[in-house]
This record gives C-alpha cells, sequence and structure tokens, in this order.
C-alpha cells in the first residue's frame, strides 16, 4: 500500500576551493562547513545561501540513497515502474516529505507494464542465461527453437554490419519449422526494419544482439522498432550483448524466449508542495524515481531523487516568494511518461502558464563524472529541440555557482531527453546538471576533472552494478549545493527568467559571471533513450 497520501489526480494530502587534478575529491568550500549542533538545521529557517548550504550535507543525500539501496535489495534488485521497488520507493519519499512538512500529492498515470524478458542459449551445451531486454513495439509469447544467424559479421572491424536489412538477406535460410528464431546483429538499419523482414521470412522469434565495432556497442542493446516500421510485431524481440549473440552463433544453437503480455498498472508521480506568497509563479524542480529492470538505479536516478529530498528538508522552513513544487517523476525510463503526462494535465487544466521554470537532475553523481550543465545557449551543442527563452539565465546561475566555487565545467547537449522534456515543449524554461552516462571519458576531460580516461562516465549505466557503491560522493557533494543554490535563488525571484520580481535572497552571498565551459564535449549528450537503430 501508499502511505496516506490520498492515491489520485490532483488531489493533496496533509501532511572545492580548487579543482584537483590528478582524480582528487572536488569539494565546494561550503562543504568543510560544520552543520550546526544537535537539530539546529531542523529547526531554522535556512533562508539565506550560507544557512542552507551549512545544512544540506552529502551524509543526508547518502542515507536517502541507502534507503532506495534497501528498497531494490528488498525488490529483486531493481526499483521499475509497475514493480514493487518502485511503490516502496513512492512510499519512502512521501513519508519523508510528509515529515518535514510539505503537501505532498500522488499524481497518478496510465502505464504499461512489461514483464522481464527471458533468454537462454539451451544448446550446444553448457547452456547459459543472458541479460535481455524487450524491444517497444514487440510481440508476445514464448518460443523455444533453432538459431539461425542471418548476415552475421564477428570478424573486425564490423562495420557496415547490413544483417536483416534486406529480406534477401534471408534467402536461402530455412524458417519453415514451427519455432525458428532469427539471430541478427545491429547496423545500417532500423531495427524495427531488421524485424519486420525476419518475421515476413517466417521467424517465430527474433534476437538482435549489439554490433560489436565500438567500445559503446558491445553490451545488451535494446530500443524501438517504430520509426521507419510504425506498426508492433506479432513475434517476440529481444536484445543481447555482442559477445551473447557471438555465442549464439555457435553450430546447433537453440535457445527459449519468453516475453509475457503487458499489464495495466497505473503508476504515480509524487508531487510536493512549498507555497509562496506567489502561488501563479510556481518554482519546479525534479528528478525521475525509477530505475530501469537491470538494477538498483542509485545513480540513475537515486542520486538526483536523494539530493532533492535533502534540500527539501533543508529548506522547509523557508517562507519563499515563489511557490516550490518538487517532483518525484515516475516510468522515466519508459519514455518519460510521469513526467509528460504531468505536463499534460497541467496544460489540460489552464496552469501550466503559473510554472515559472523547471529543474532536471538526473545522474549527478557518475563515478567517472564531469561536471555539466544543460546547454541552453547552444554553445556547445546546436539543440535538437527549441530552447525556451529564460533556460540560458538558468544555465548562467549554475555556471556562477561552478565558478564561484572554482570547479571547472562543461556543456551537457539540451536533447530533451529526460524528464524536461514535456516542460521544454511547452514553452517553460528549464536547466539542470548531469554527470554522464555511457560516453567515455577524454584524456583531456580526465586532466581536468581526474578518473579514468577511456572508460565511461558511469561504467555501470543502466546495469546491475548501479548500486550505493556506484556513487561518486565528491561529485554528489557538490552537485548537491549547486542544486540547492539554485532552488533558493528562484525561490525568492524568477526575474532573470521570466520577469516576475521578487526580492533578493538575504545574505551577502554573491555570484560572480560564469567562467565558461572548458569545451571538451560537443558530439552528443551521452544519455540516450530508446535508440531505433
Amino acid at each position: 500500500m501508499y502511505p496516506s497520501a490520498t492515491l489520485s489526480r490532483r488531489v493533496k494530502t496533509a501532511v572545492i576551493a580548487t579543482a584537483a587534478v590528478a582524480g582528487l575529491a572536488l569539494v565546494p568550500t561550503t562543504a568543510a562547513m560544520a552543520a550546526p549542533s544537535g537539530n539546529g538545521c531542523d529547526n531554522r529557517n535556512n533562508n539565506t545561501y550560507e544557512k542552507l548550504l551549512e545544512c544540506v550535507r552529502v551524509d543526508g543525500v547518502l542515507e536517502h540513497a541507502q534507503a532506495l539501496q534497501a528498497v531494490a535489495d528488498a525488490n529483486d534488485d531493481n526499483r521499475s515502474a509497475g514493480t514493487s521497488g518502485y511503490t516502496e520507493s513512492v512510499e519512502y519519499v512521501v513519508e519523508t516529505l510528509q515529515a518535514a512538512g510539505w503537501s505532498v500529492e500522488l499524481d497518478e498515470f496510465d502505464f504499461t507494464y512489461v514483464p522481464p524478458p527471458e533468454l537462454e542459449q539451451l544448446t550446444p551445451a553448457p547452456a547459459a542465461s543472458y541479460e535481455t531486454g524487450v524491444f517497444t513495439g514487440t510481440g508476445y509469447g514464448e518460443v523455444t527453437g533453432t538459431v539461425i544467424p542471418v548476415d552475421i559479421v564477428t570478424a573486425l572491424p564490423r562495420d557496415p554490419v547490413t544483417s536483416g536489412c534486406e529480406a534477401s538477406d534471408f534467402t536461402g535460410l530455412d524458417f519453415t519449422g514451427s519455432a525458428d528464431i532469427a539471430l541478427i546483429q545491429r547496423g545500417t538499419c532500423e531495427f524495427g526494419v531488421k524485424a519486420v523482414n525476419a518475421q515476413n521470412a517466417g521467424a517465430e522469434a527474433v534476437i538482435i544482439f549489439n554490433q560489436g565495432n565500438t567500445p559503446l556497442r558491445e553490451g545488451l542493446v535494446t530500443g524501438t522498432l517504430f520509426g521507419v516500421n510504425t506498426e508492433p510485431l506479432d513475434i517476440p524481440v529481444v536484445g543481447a550483448s555482442f559477445a551473447d549473440g557471438v555465442a549464439m552463433t555457435a553450430a546447433g544453437s537453440t535457445a527459449r524466449i519468453l516475453v509475457d503480455a503487458p499489464e495495466q498498472r497505473p503508476q504515480v508521480n509524487v508531487i510536493a508542495e512549498l507555497p509562496g506568497k506567489n502561488d501563479a509563479n510556481v518554482v519546479m524542480a525534479g528528478a525521475h524515481l525509477d530505475s530501469v529492470q537491470a538494477g538498483p538505479g542509485i545513480n540513475d536516478n537515486g542520486s538526483g531523487s536523494a539530493a532533492l529530498l535533502e534540500i527539501a528538508q533543508q529548506i522547509s522552513k523557508v517562507k519563499p516568494e515563489n511557490t516550490l513544487r518538487f517532483a518525484w517523476w515516475g516510468a522515466e525510463e519508459s519514455g518519460l511518461l510521469g513526467s509528460r503526462a504531468y505536463v499534460a494535465d497541467q496544460v489540460a487544466a489552464g496552469s501550466i502558464d503559473e510554472i515559472a521554470l523547471y529543474l532536471n537532475f538526473d545522474m549527478v553523481a557518475s563515478p567517472n563524472y564531469i561536471f555539466m550543465v544543460y546547454d541552453g545557449d547552444e554553445s556547445g551543442f546546436p539543440a535538437p529541440v527549441v530552447v525556451p527563452e529564460g533556460s540560458v539565465q538558468i544555465e548562467d546561475l549554475f555556471e556562477s555557482y561552478f565558478t564561484k566555487m572554482g570547479i571547472p565545467y562543461d556543456d551537457a547537449e539540451f536533447s530533451g531527453r529526460s524528464d524536461y522534456q514535456a516542460f521544454i515543449q511547452n514553452g517553460i524554461p528549464a536547466g539542470g546538471l548531469f554527470t554522464g552516462a555511457e560516453v567515455v571519458k577524454t584524456e583531456e576531460q580526465a586532466a581536468i576533472w581526474g578518473g579514468v580516461a577511456g572508460e565511461q562516465y558511469d561504467q555501470c549505466y543502466h546495469l546491475a552494478c548501479d548500486t550505493i557503491d556506484n556513487l561518486a560522493l565528491d561529485a554528489l557533494d557538490v552537485n548537491t549545493d549547486a542544486i540547492a543554490t539554485a532552488v533558493l535563488t528562484y525561490a525568492y525571484s524568477t526575474e532573470t527568467v521570466n520577469g516576475v520580481v521578487g526580492k533578493k535572497v538575504p545574505g551577502g552571498f554573491t555570484l560572480p559571471a560564469p567562467a565558461g565551459p572548458e569545451g571538451t564535449v560537443g558530439s552528443d549528450g551521452g544519455h540516450e533513450h530508446q535508440p531505433t537503430d
């Protein structure tokens, strides 16, 4: 059961500082402050930057991340939407917020739960179970049968690979049996084209394994079958890593695939509010609460979720000029579903224009991190979306904070690939922080931020190893303080973003002009959802 918050739409319940180049911890000067003794932080009004940053502690963030890890430990090592792990994550967040005095709402949205698929190679011996995942648009069912490789390329450089891209790739292959499984390699054309060609050739199931031509195309691959193909398939389609795919090319291979039919399981976003004097000028900040099915998701995105919880606790006694609204989104990993549904409801209700801005925090403690700010001014990346006015000013605020603390930073592509997408599509200014996902760190970046060149920013991205041990606490510390600074700034005034005049934050804390990004990025944002090919 969910806690006492009512499960319904729109129903509220009561309720460093110099960077160390050789990989040493990057810690802002504020982190060195001793927290007030006893319950001072719990009971005081942290209405200045100095007081708030003194009380926002990485130990507090870590406690929340540990609680989410405990939830995952008790629920098959995941907290994905539609599972008990997500339900218990929601319970923890709601209980924490209510205890801090926030008004909490559970915002329900439709969700189609797809149970985890299964992939086993039965012969030749020894039999093995492989990590797998479904493709959006897959068919359903259980198939045990012969594995038939289709135009596979195992020799380097493995590029180009056209496996399954043409109907002629299936010519001469025997798909006349009752349980034939097409084994297809990623490359050249869309996943949906490959799967449709396999189905038309007579296959009863499809395995698409990764291409293996670069380090980023070695692991498990999944994505969407929609694109040129727009219709769901009738046969199950699952993914595999390059190594597992190669194993299944062995002569005499048979396999078992299980893709159960989806179920309708409505899910919720957690929406918490701290009323301000101006309830028609709402400052929103959010992080997705769900994990992928493959693991507990403690960096992705327990890190952002835990940081917001700590800030919510420490800012709860502030009397803001503008209403603060924090969100813990559901089903982000399934296609940004929770945030999309929420924004759609706001549009339908005619209240979307009350949202002054939205701040997004998705993966803020990657173990091989670089500090990145969403590139609202497109200085590093031409944005593939329209960037709403005011977003540049949000970027500037974060950059000014990093500059004040002597912390180097860079741009993250303003790609719309996280929960801010629906907001910017409706003209709401947005910004946020990111420490990287599957993109590989360069030598130049390692010289600036430390870490390991040639390794992903997060080697456990979307994997079972994304546990409590996958967090860079120094990055988490830095980013939590940056988030708190932005939230407090906009709690008092959003004038720089949307022209609504408020008040200056009390105290003598001043922010300098941004020093500018390091310029080590510029190709992609490193955070991919639902690839099509």
